[in-house]
């Protein structure tokens, strides 16, 4: 159990219609740590990641985000937003707008930050994760790897008490997708707060505190990487491993 929690999911539910997505979700993410939410297609992890963040509304239960209930809507809900980082699958960035331009439009638009210290923000970010000589380029003209990194630079431009990865490299090609996750390593070791939902089983090994395994849109199975690799106790989570680990 997190000694200090950041998120507190209790009893959550999600319907889409007929369909029963999320089912009685308890999760406590503690601060600095970082949850790896697997599972396979379908079992309900990114609408677990999206109600963190109130992209979509929950059918009941409660979330609560340090130690705050999710606001329905308004400026309260735009405030935890802001609080919240997000990384999705597809970048997600201003096609009109330079790289620079997307990471500082946050911190001037919500956090009130003067444009040189926003823009000195950013450049420090984009040289975090190694992209700062793309600074005045526009999206169109990065790898799909280059982008997501200045999405995650984006994203901790706020300064949010958690970041929330969606499947960040799903859309990726092999070859970028280590460089993305090494910019995620280096903010695991950092202590940044983090649940990510994702299909590499290595980052989860390395970087996860905790892996969350779901399957039919419950939490099957909560525990740290080593035991859950080494020693799943459902045969639900066995039979997942076997198929992913084989290859």
């Amino acid at each position: 159990m997190a000694e200090d929690p950041l998120v507190v999911v209790e009893k959550v539910n999600k319907h889409f219609g007929d369909l029963h997505v999320l089912v009685d979700v308890d999760l406590t993410v503690g601060r600095g740590e970082v949850v790896v939410v697997i599972g396979p297609s379908g079992s309900g992890k990114s609408t677990l990641c999206r109600c963190i963040n109130r992209l979509e509304p929950i059918t009941s239960g409660k979330i609560t985000i340090d130690g705050v209930s999710l606001p329905e809507e308004g400026k309260a809900l735009a405030k935890l937003r802001a609080d919240v980082g997000m990384v999705f699958q597809s970048f997600n960035l201003f096609a009109h707008k330079t790289i620079l331009q997307n990471v500082t439009l946050g911190p001037i638009k919500v956090r009130k930050l003067s444009k040189d210290e926003a823009r000195e923000r950013g450049m420090k970010l984009l040289q975090r994760v190694g992209i700062a000589e793309k600074a005045d380029r526009h999206p169109a003209e990065l790898s799909g790897g280059q982008q997501q990194r200045a999405a995650i630079a984006r994203a901790l431009a706020m300064e949010p008490k958690l970041m929330l990865f969606d499947e960040p490299t799903s859309a990726l090609d092999p070859e970028m997708i280590k460089e993305v996750l090494d910019v995620m390593i280096e903010l695991a070791t950092e202590g940044t707060t983090m649940v990510v939902v994702t299909h590499e089983m290595g980052f989860a090994r390395s970087a996860a505190q905790r892996v969350a395994f779901m399957d039919g849109g419950r939490i099957v199975e909560l525990a740290t990487p080593q035991r859950f690799f080494d020693h799943p106790e459902t045969d639900r989570a066995k039979d997942f491993l076997s198929k992913i680990l084989a290859h």
